[in-house]
């Protein structure tokens, strides 16, 4: 009876052994694609190198975001639809996408795809810009009658 538990419980560790490799290749694994479609979220590179070809490319009334990500894949746009499809989503431009025709580039990447199908400026456009104006060198205030010197004494506590 001895050797029929022994030869159980060396099977059920095991077996156990076994089960817990194949969880942790599958957690390693998952997170490396996980991390992969991740990083390709940001840094998807265009799907030619300059100067690429002229696709012609129609948004129809009513098409949604996974409608013209399908449509650009099948153009040969994107890789990935499933990606763009989220990358649209993450962006200002989900709900500025207008119906038109629209000449695209294989060698545009997926945020100037967006830009080019979403012909008015998006508020992150606007914000951009706005903040870029105000990237001017700040003025620096101080009293009239302090002298430059006094300024630097007063700023590192001397005349406190």
């Amino acid at each position: 009876m001895n050797v029929n538990k022994a030869l159980y419980t060396f099977i059920k560790i095991g077996i156990s052994f076994i089960v817990t490799l194949v969880l942790i290749y599958g957690a390693v694994r998952l997170c490396s694609l996980s991390y992969d479609y991740g990083y390709r979220l940001f840094t998807e590179p265009a799907m030619e190198e300059e100067p690429g070809r002229d696709v012609l490319f129609q948004v129809k009334e009513g098409m949604s975001g996974r409608d013209v990500s399908r449509l650009m894949e099948e153009k040969g746009l994107v890789r990935d639809a499933n990606l763009f499809y989220v990358q649209i989503v993450l962006s200002d431009y989900k709900d500025a996408i207008k119906p038109g025709v629209y000449t695209l580039n294989t060698s545009m990447e997926p945020k100037e795809l967006m830009i080019a199908i979403s012909p008015e400026p998006s508020e992150a456009e606007e914000t951009e810009e706005t903040e870029e104006s105000r990237s001017e060198e700040p003025e620096v205030f101080a009293p009239e009658d302090m002298e430059p010197e006094e300024e630097i004494d007063d700023i590192s506590g001397e005349n406190l």
